[in-house]
């Protein structure tokens, strides 16, 4: 089984656009995926048309009440389930910061779960705090979705710091595998700069053993399409919405990339 936590502290870059239509393009090649979303906004479960108007029992009730995956994980299709959040999840930083061993509870519930996925895709939050640390002891990689422009260099290395530092105390086989660029416009010279950047720095870090010594960019680089931004609304990820759109094909290759590193 491959765990991928989906990651970035910035908010607006394409993290849970890029969670939700992975997850689905990979289910779609035959694959069993679970998504968990992990975010208090709960958009992930959003795009995937759960209402979190209303009650039900979601990953709030995994960390705070003890609840097995099993309890609160949806079928979506037949190879696709979801893990979702509910806006509850907002306050589980605040009700787990008294709890001993607060910072691996997903990773024992995952260890317990009766299905084996052949993927699990977290959907972290836009912060570093307990929710995402939680993620990050549960998993084997993290992908970073970023957008080309110059904070976005700034922001990767408190990135890398941090999964360093969970690596190191409390995760040892953590490791950095991708790098995705999102809201990509190849027509600007600024993006290709941008680009470049990334791939040269990841190129380097082969030289030294760390976390992201491994690492790549993803040749596919998901380009702005508004699809992209209508389908959360209409509660679809992007192949149910506008299957022949820029945004469907990009996921689909960027699916395809992902299937090749397992090999």
């Amino acid at each position: 089984m491959r765990s991928i936590a989906i990651m970035n502290q910035k908010g607006g870059v394409g993290k849970t656009t890029t969670a939700v239509n992975v997850s689905a393009a990979l289910a779609a090649t035959g694959v069993k995926v679970c998504m968990i979303d992990l975010d208090p906004q709960a958009h992930a479960s959003l795009h995937f048309g759960i209402e979190s108007q209303v009650e039900f029992n979601s990953i709030y009730d995994v960390l705070i009440d003890n609840m097995k995956l099993s309890e609160v994980r949806r079928q979506l299709n037949d190879n696709l389930w979801i893990v979702p959040a509910h806006l509850d999840l907002a306050s589980a930083e605040m009700e787990l910061a008294g709890v001993v061993g607060r910072e691996v509870i997903l990773r024992d519930k995952l260890a317990e779960d009766d299905i084996k996925f052949d993927y699990v895709i977290i959907d972290c939050p836009p912060s570093l705090g307990v929710l995402t640390i939680n993620a990050l002891t549960a998993v084997d990689e993290v992908f970073i979705p970023l957008q080309p422009h110059f904070l976005a260099l700034q922001g990767l290395s408190k990135l890398l710091q941090t999964i360093e530092l969970v690596a190191k105390r409390l995760n040892n086989r953590l490791m950095l595998s991708g790098v995705i660029l999102c809201m990509y416009d190849g027509q600007t010279r600024l993006a290709s700069e941008v680009a470049e950047d990334i791939d040269a720095f990841f190129r380097q870090a082969q030289a030294k053993p760390t976390v992201w010594s491994n690492a790549q960019m993803f040749q596919t680089k998901i380009r702005r399409n508004i699809r992209l931004a209508e389908a959360p609304s209409f509660g679809r990820p992007i192949f149910e919405y506008a299957p022949q759109s820029n945004g469907a094909e990009d996921y689909r290759n960027l699916a395809g990339e992902i299937l090749c590193q397992a090999k």
